[in-house]
């Protein structure tokens, strides 16, 4: 029975550190995902927009690129 007593003390105990340390991870992950699914919706409004215009027929579509003074 002491046997049981012992594991049953053992138990892992989560500190106030690593709580901190899975909160911060968890956050960064959140954020990595929130941002990637704000930028993958940018990117299809604005294919949709650029579809909708070549289906329309027009021409320069596409926003136009500006070269850089030398």
């Amino acid at each position: 029975m002491d046997n049981l007593d012992e594991s049953k003390e053992e138990k892992y105990v989560e500190t106030a550190r690593e709580r901190r340390i899975a909160n911060a991870v968890l956050l960064f992950f959140l954020l990595v995902v929130v941002g990637g699914g704000i930028w993958l919706a940018n990117a299809m409004f604005e294919q949709r927009r650029l579809d909708d215009c070549m289906a329309q027929g027009r021409g320069n579509c596409a926003p136009p690129i500006e070269v850089p003074a030398r």
